[in-house]
């Protein structure tokens, strides 16, 4: 009984610290810190609404990219995107007109809670991010996500992994950080982006 007892705990132990080594402590708590999200959300899930949410992505992303190209924090980010949401509300309204809809549009900056999202060689772990959220008209659709700062969607598609490594790098990113969101297919980076998960969703 004693060495059952003790090899249980041996378990538990190892367990425990296996855990440990992959929480969050090596750089995916300040990648938070330094990102802005794009947050877009159809009005429903028929075809041509999914349609419309992306040609509002497409204008929404005209304007943003050449905006936030000299930011180099995610507070000075935050502020132009607050400085110019009445350019963004209009754009997308825009948008919606020309293509003959008349839902409103409602541009918020807040917080938000996102899952793993991949957008082709990089990966975002899953946390809170502050997030610019577009909701057109009832916001009931599926939503498209992207990261808008650093300025690393354009349209449907991620930049080039150089282009993405220079923005990154650019607005703080650190060797390491950088390292996390573009090795996410490694097994330890799937282990510690599924701890993150499944501690957000306990939350």
């Amino acid at each position: 009984m004693f060495y059952k007892r003790i090899l249980t705990l041996s378990v538990i132990a190892a367990i425990c610290l296996l855990v440990m080594g992959l929480l969050p402590v090596h750089g995916e708590e300040e990648i938070y810190d330094k990102v802005v999200r794009l947050h877009v959300l159809a009005n429903s899930d028929s075809e041509e609404d999914q349609s419309v949410k992306l040609a509002v992505r497409d204008a929404i992303l005209e304007v943003t990219v050449p905006l936030l190209q000299n930011c180099q924090t995610k507070e000075e980010a935050v502020q132009l995107l607050e400085e110019n949401r009445t350019l963004l509300t209009e754009t997308a309204q825009t948008v919606l007109r020309e293509e003959g809809f008349d839902d409103s549009v409602s541009i918020e900056m807040e917080l938000e809670d996102y899952p793993t999202r991949t957008y082709d060689s990089l990966c975002f772990p899953a946390g809170e991010y502050i997030s610019m959220r577009v909701s057109l008209g009832e916001g009931e659709g599926r939503n498209w996500w992207c990261c808008l700062f650093p300025p690393l969607c354009l349209d449907a598609a991620t930049v080039g992994k150089e282009v993405a490594e220079d923005a990154c790098i650019s607005v703080g990113f650190t060797p390491t950080q950088y390292k996390i969101i573009t090795e996410s297919d490694k097994p330890v980076y799937r282990a510690r982006f599924k701890i993150l998960e499944l501690l957000e969703q306990q939350r």
